[in-house]
């Protein structure tokens, strides 16, 4: 078998239709791209195992060939059962662990099920190389056995907080946020905060085009940071989404502009008061959140693209000074724009 195919082959049984195998297309590839490693357990969530084959094993050929390489490995002996009906045969050992840049976690049995010391010691084997962790949704248990989120902030799906912070006292759980990063370690909240998260991981290495350009091909948003909330606490009614829309856009496209509450609700003809409720409810973030929120993205995309000073660019993006640029980068991103442009520079170029 040629380890460099781009799709992991799986021969998928649907027991529920046809007991013949579901042929899988793979052309092998000259990809050179960080291996992306899927793992496989017997109850796998066929969601968040989705959602990573569809993002890094996707052929993508407008890319070229410095893309992901994408595998799936099983952690236990098949066949392997999956939610929906489905036996996975993997036709790859877990060896490919061992070779593995990113290993991602697509949830796991469930919060009370033991994670084998066997697949924790491989996890932090390839941590110490220098590997990615990720995790989507109950993943988050799989990491947390291995001891390296000790001390350490990560998160998982809302209704599974609670027991993380009771099995695993030493990892500082945050329920709140869409994803976490810290030392190589992903985590990511439930379900779709799974896409979220690889498309953050992939405007990491490859730049805001790129992820932008995955993220429009998977028709969702382009970006959202992780510290955006899970859920929030009402439903948003069509309507009032619609009140709040046009603002959005006309922000967007004036950022270098002084908003102030007043001038945003103004545009949405609300009163101050009406329209921060509204904001809040549509968004999951308060309008000055959201504001400093978007002219960091700005800001990313520039400093990508270009060679413009802090000052220039603290201007284009409503920051009014480079001073306060820097300032929320560190809050924000935990790195200066000088850092940031040095690391993603390269690979938009």
């Amino acid at each position: 078998m040629n380890a460099d195919w781009q799709l992991a082959r799986l021969t998928i049984y649907v027991n529920i239709m046809t007991k013949d195998p579901v042929p899988q297309t793979a052309a092998p590839s000259a990809l050179e791209g960080p291996l992306v490693v899927a793992l496989l357990y017997d109850g796998l969530c066929t969601f968040e195992f989705g959602i990573v084959a569809e993002i890094f094993g996707l052929a993508r050929p407008e890319f070229g060939t410095d893309w992901y390489r994408f595998a799936s490995c099983p952690v236990e002996e098949g066949p392997l059962r999956a939610h929906g009906g489905l036996t996975l045969v993997p036709d790859q050992g877990p060896e490919r662990i061992a070779e593995a840049d990113i290993i991602v976690v697509p949830g796991w049995k469930g919060a009370d099920c033991p994670v084998p010391q066997a697949l924790a010691d491989r996890l932090c084997e390839a941590h110490s190389r220098g590997a990615r962790l990720v995790s989507i949704c109950s993943g988050a248990f799989v990491l947390a056995a291995t001891g390296l989120l000790d001390g350490r902030s990560a998160t998982t799906h809302w209704r599974y907080a609670e027991k993380l912070r009771e099995r695993h006292p030493a990892v500082t759980v945050d329920e709140a946020s869409l994803y976490r990063q810290e030392n190589r370690i992903y985590t990511s909240a439930g379900s779709a905060a799974g896409i979220d998260l690889m498309i953050e991981i992939i405007r990491q290495d490859y730049g805001a085009d790129k992820a932008n350009s995955v993220a429009r091909r998977l028709v969702v948003p382009a970006h959202r940071t992780g510290d955006q909330a899970q859920f929030l606490e009402r439903p948003v009614a069509h309507r009032e989404g619609s009140e709040i829309a046009p603002v959005l856009e006309r922000v967007r496209q004036a950022l270098q502009t002084a908003w102030t509450i007043e001038s945003m609700a103004a545009h949405c003809r609300l009163s101050p008061r009406t329209f921060q409720r509204r904001f809040t409810e549509a968004t999951g973030l308060t309008p000055g959140e959201w504001l400093v929120q978007e002219r960091l993205e700005a800001a990313k995309e520039i400093l990508s693209r270009g060679d413009d000073d802090m000052e220039t660019i603290a201007a284009r993006v409503g920051f009014g000074s480079a001073h306060a640029l820097r300032h929320h980068f560190r809050k924000k991103l935990g790195l200066r724009p000088t850092d940031y442009r040095i690391r993603f520079a390269a690979r938009t170029v």
